[in-house]
């Protein structure tokens, strides 16, 4: 490496007091990296930071460097190869094989939701435009470049990345960035130690600074068997012959709620009645599973049963079917905190019923109507109209894909780190202060929490 005419500093440009739009720029005065390109998500304010002027020229970013393919953490790729970037695109090749499904996903989605707009009229703005298309999600793809875990690469004329596994989701990683002659540690999203599907992360190797995620940094996770609790609310529901709607995260936790249903089944301690999973989505990267099997805990036989157990809802028109059902189903789909795709149908059709049980199986941003619905709301906006909401509420404990604040704790202590500053990003205000108070405690560690676009000097 050439001898560094000006020092690296690190720029919190998203996930900074809020739970999405991870993006973080390490830079100087001739390299910009960046390290994830999500999507804000939540309450309207935050998503409209996605139509916000990009902080810096996309064109003089020289790489990106993606640690999984979650939306908020990948979703604004096409936008910012529409605004002019044209570096790589570094991430394993789980994450590679991911993006291209919900990169194309959300690009159709975008597309479909501008037109419905435009139809209903309800936006201020003539004609209402997608933040990207499909096919600018397609043309995405072939910026990608795929690596190895542990296969340390160049990014840059100066810096150098590692992946390590983090569990999570398939592919995701925590990264180990070399910008000079200083280490810069990324957790990603930490995973859990003990889970249905993935093995735990792997501990970080000693860096200088620390970015880490603390979207459970003020939560412990409940100890309560989420199978246990999952036949327990299921049966009550065919009691009340009422329908179960389960949004879902697309990837990973459809997968582990599907898996989990298996189990319940295959030992008779759920009541039969039909179940679906109504997110094409979810059903693509299902498939992948059997194509990653040294990511993930799960035999073929198991994959196999975790597919079989709930039907595939493949097009629009079956999808409105179930709308038209009156008798006890159970249904999984995206997204997760009912922010769009299909579930969103299926609460306007079912959440008024008494008889009804709407599951959260995640974390559900602030502005959500994932969160309303967790916070006792009585009615939600739907397509414009408000929905009065008597369907009965259920939280799945113990399902999260998240580190709570003692696993992160053990993670750190784990990967025997002196960092010389920790950054809290990936949480809400009240998450990241509270593992702020438990790493200064326990560690005696600099820890910050950034606020959006602050920049700090990375040296030695």
């Amino acid at each position: 490496m050439n001898k560094l005419e000006s020092p690296f500093r690190l720029r919190f440009l998203g996930a900074a007091g809020t739970v999405t739009g991870s993006r973080y720029l390490v830079t100087n005065d001739k390299e910009n990296i960046l390290i994830d390109c999500g999507l804000f998500q939540g309450a309207k304010e935050l998503r409209l930071k996605d139509w916000d002027r990009f902080p810096l020229d996309p064109a003089k970013i020289q790489s990106l460097i993606l640690t999984h393919a979650h939306i908020d953490h990948s979703g604004y790729i096409p936008r910012l190869i529409k605004e002019g970037f044209r570096g790589k695109i570094f991430c394993t090749e789980a994450t590679r094989d991911l993006c291209e499904i919900l990169l194309l996903d959300t690009g159709y989605l975008q597309e479909e939701e501008a037109e419905w707009i435009n139809k209903h009229h309800f936006s201020k703005h003539h004609p209402a435009l997608p933040l990207f298309t499909r096919d600018e999600a397609v043309e995405a793809m072939q910026y990608f470049v795929v690596k190895d875990f542990h296969a340390e690469f160049q990014v840059s004329e100066n810096v150098k990345a590692s992946f390590r596994y983090a569990g999570h989701i398939l592919g995701a990683s925590s990264l180990v960035l070399t910008a000079g002659d200083v280490k810069i540690g990324f957790s990603g999203d930490l995973g859990r130690p003990v889970d249905y599907l993935l093995y735990p992360a792997e501990a970080m190797q000693n860096v200088d600074y620390l970015v880490l995620e603390s979207t459970y940094g003020d939560r412990i996770h409940s100890s309560d068997d989420p199978l246990a609790d999952l036949e327990s609310l299921i049966n009550e529901a065919v009691d009340k012959k009422g329908v179960i709607l389960i949004p879902a995260f697309a990837v990973g936790r459809a997968q582990s709620i599907m898996y989990q249903l298996s189990i319940l089944k295959k030992q008779g301690r759920i009541k039969d009645i039909p179940m679906y999973l109504n997110s094409p989505m979810a059903q693509s990267i299902t498939k992948l599973y059997k194509d990653y099997k040294s990511l993930h805990r799960l035999s073929d036989q198991q994959c196999e049963e975790m597919s079989n157990v709930v039907k595939f809802i493949k097009t629009a028109d079956e999808s409105k079917q179930l709308n038209e059902r009156k008798d006890p189903m159970l249904i999984i789909s995206a997204s997760g905190m009912a922010t769009g795709g299909r579930i969103v149908h299926h609460l306007k059709a079912f959440v008024s019923n008494p008889s009804t049980t709407v599951v959260l199986t995640g974390f559900q941003a602030w502005g959500t109507r994932g969160r309303l619905l967790q916070d006792g709301t009585k009615e939600i906006k739907i397509h414009g109209s408000m929905i009065p909401v008597n369907a009965s509420i259920r939280m799945l404990s113990n399902t999260s894909a998240h580190a709570d604040s003692i696993e992160i704790l053990d993670w750190l202590e784990q990967s025997h780190l002196n960092p010389k500053r920790v950054f809290l990003t990936h949480g809400e205000s009240e998450s990241a202060n509270a593992l702020k108070t438990m790493i200064t405690e326990k560690f005696k560690w600099d820890c910050s929490v950034p606020i959006q676009n602050q920049e700090f000097l990375i040296g030695n």
